[in-house]
């Protein structure tokens, strides 16, 4: 039997993180230490909710679920409740879990977790990094305790919030340039891949054919989502939270290049944009993010209806 890895996964619960959530509690190789919510999509009071609710209609109220962030490190927070829906769920109702409420700061017990892992705690970051530059400021030493942190964030190319920066860190880029800096390897799945980790209409409804209250909420949750993308993209459902999930046990899936990422701070028009080395002749000093470009979309959709059916 191959060792567990241990994962920390924190969040701005929105539809397609809930997504990721439900996918990573089928991959049986993980050993999910904590989830931690952050605010971003919504506000933290509704992500922490989600999140708690989203594992107990996983049947996984024994994951703990801490509360972060209310706000982002130097900004006001500018949600992305047009997109998610004021829920963060796309109106979808799941039942309110009965968990215990952890009141311990993310920030503290992602420190914990790293310790106990010995060096081999993997983050995996879907929402404003928020959370996890308290903990870099906090405890200093959080470096010699992660192995990676995988982020969904970013754009090489182009952007989602403006013409050149994507919304997780657009949302607290001072948080992104801390991760970004602290020297732990990252692997950054921007737009440049997520864009095309995408599902089409009828590939969304096949995978909720099986009447299970996980495919019932998958299907309503994601509603809105396809409506907005039809109206600016055409009739698809991107699960851009889905994919650094899916990277820790396939890996193979996906195609990037080593580079440096810093995330802009000071500019007025660049504010928030991932500044990479990849096409420019001069690089950065440091290079220790993997920025992720393709994916191989056919093999994405199976792997994700495999786990989703895996739900009864």
């Amino acid at each position: 039997m191959s060792r567990l890895i241990p994962v920390w996964i924190d969040t701005d619960t929105g539809v397609d993180d809930a997504v990721a959530l439900l996918c990573a509690f089928q991959l049986d190789h993980l050993l999910i230490k904590g989830i931690s919510a952050v605010a971003g999509n919504v506000g933290h009071d509704r992500t922490f909710v989600n999140a708690r609710n989203v594992c107990s209609l996983a049947k996984k109220e024994d994951i703990k679920v801490y509360p972060g962030a209310h706000k982002p490190l130097m900004i006001d927070l500018q949600d992305a409740a047009f997109v998610h829906g004021k829920d963060g769920l796309g109106g979808a109702i799941i039942p309110e879990s009965k968990a215990i409420v952890e009141e311990k700061k993310a920030w503290d017990a992602l420190y914990e977790a790293a310790l106990e892992a010995k060096g081999n705690l993997e983050i995996v970051a879907v929402g404003p990094l928020t959370n996890i530059a308290i903990s870099l400021y906090k405890h200093p030493d959080l470096t010699q305790y992660v192995k990676r942190i995988l982020i969904m964030g970013g754009a090489a190319m182009g952007g989602n919030c403006t013409p050149c920066s994507e919304f997780n860190i657009h949302t607290d880029p001072h948080a992104a340039e801390t991760v970004f800096k602290c020297g732990i390897p990252i692997v950054m799945f921007g737009l440049d891949v997520t864009m095309k980790a995408y599902l089409e209409v009828e590939e969304v409804q096949k995978m909720a054919q099986d009447k299970t209250a996980v495919s019932e909420f998958y299907l309503e949750s994601t509603k809105s989502n396809i409506d907005l993308y039809t109206r600016y993209y055409r009739p698809m459902l991107c699960l851009h939270d889905v994919c650094p999930v899916l990277y820790l046990k396939y890996p193979d899936l996906f195609t990037g290049k080593k580079a440096g990422v810093y995330v802009e701070t000071q500019g007025e028009i660049s504010f928030g944009k991932t500044v990479t080395d990849l096409w420019s002749d001069a690089k950065f000093p440091k290079r220790q993010t993997l920025v992720i470009l393709d994916v191989k979309r056919n093999q994405f959709r199976d792997v994700v209806a495999k786990l989703l059916a895996k739900y009864k």
